[in-house]
């Protein structure tokens, strides 16, 4: 199998098995799923601990209102009702009113972070450390236990603007968001090595050979921002280490050169002719009047 080490600029995503005739056109599929299934699964995460201490989202025109403005505006949330978490509520304020502040007692909040944590764990980029490839089984399976453990602590659901039920459904909008420039459609996606893009319509021996056990480190791009910056000749780990040897070699340089101080040599105790002159009487003379 052929390894990809998948980077997105200088980040490590994933590590990714193909082979060497595999299509160009599939593995840059592919890729483009797992890494923005991987995004998808960052995005819940993050929504789903904004959840566990401040409960269900407010309806978008009751955001950032404070409650002196909900009652003027006579707003209620009808879904606060409807989608309560097991156990009951508890009262965790939203300080910048995104939330309604109903949220999941202690044992459930519990739930939904394990999840989280463990979701994270599947789809992060140290698994590239522990030489783990990521397959999108991997990002579903990741996808799927948090949408388990939101219906363990919502068994009526979540309202459907709540940003966590819009993702399970796949109609997130993620427009005008910072998330929206991470996203790689499929359609869109390049990947590039030796700084050369690798095109659709080849297959992957055309550019690595047929040598089965091939590891490499392609960039993900989009279309239309050009060539990714080139790989450094060391990796940042080996720039430290290179570092650290190089202060360790002048501290030991410096020490040496404290051991070879020869100034001692003009001492009198070091003159090897003192004892001579003095039994010649040559010690102590002076030039000039006493």
């Amino acid at each position: 199998m052929v390894q990809l080490h998948v980077k997105r600029g200088d980040e490590s995503q994933f590590l990714f098995n193909t082979t060497v005739d595999a299509s160009l056109e599939t593995v840059i599929q592919q890729i483009a799923s797992i890494y923005n299934g991987r995004l998808k699964v960052e995005r819940m995460c993050a929504e789903i601990a904004e959840l566990a201490d401040h409960g269900i989202t407010l309806p978008p025109n009751m955001q950032g209102l404070t409650e002196d403005q909900i009652v003027e505006l006579k707003l209620v949330d009808e879904w606060e009702e409807k989608c309560v978490p097991s156990g009951g509520p508890v009262l965790r304020k939203d300080d910048i009113g995104r939330r309604n502040g109903q949220a999941p007692n202690d044992k459930m909040k519990e739930v939904l972070m394990k999840t989280v944590d463990e979701a994270k764990a599947l789809i992060s980029k140290k698994q590239a450390q522990a030489n783990v490839c990521v397959i999108m089984d991997m990002v579903k399976e990741a996808l799927d236990q948090l949408r388990g453990a939101v219906m363990i602590v919502y068994p009526m659901g979540l309202p459907p603007h709540d940003p966590i039920q819009m993702e399970m459904e796949d109609r997130e909008d993620l427009s005008g968001t910072q998330a929206s420039l991470q996203v790689i459609p499929e359609d869109e996606c390049q990947l590039w090595w030796a700084a050369k893009e690798m095109q659709r319509g080849k297959k992957l021996q055309d550019y690595i050979g047929k040598n089965e056990k091939t590891k490499i480190v392609v960039k993900i791009q989009k279309k239309g921002q050009g060539m990714p910056a080139r790989e450094p000749m060391i990796t940042e780990e080996q720039h430290k280490q290179m570092m650290m040897h190089y202060h360790r070699r002048q501290e030991e340089l410096k020490k040496l050169e404290e051991a070879d101080d020869d100034s001692y040599l003009d001492s009198d105790w070091s003159d090897r002719q003192a004892l001579k002159r003095q039994f010649q009487g040559l010690t102590n003379i002076k030039w000039g009047p006493r």
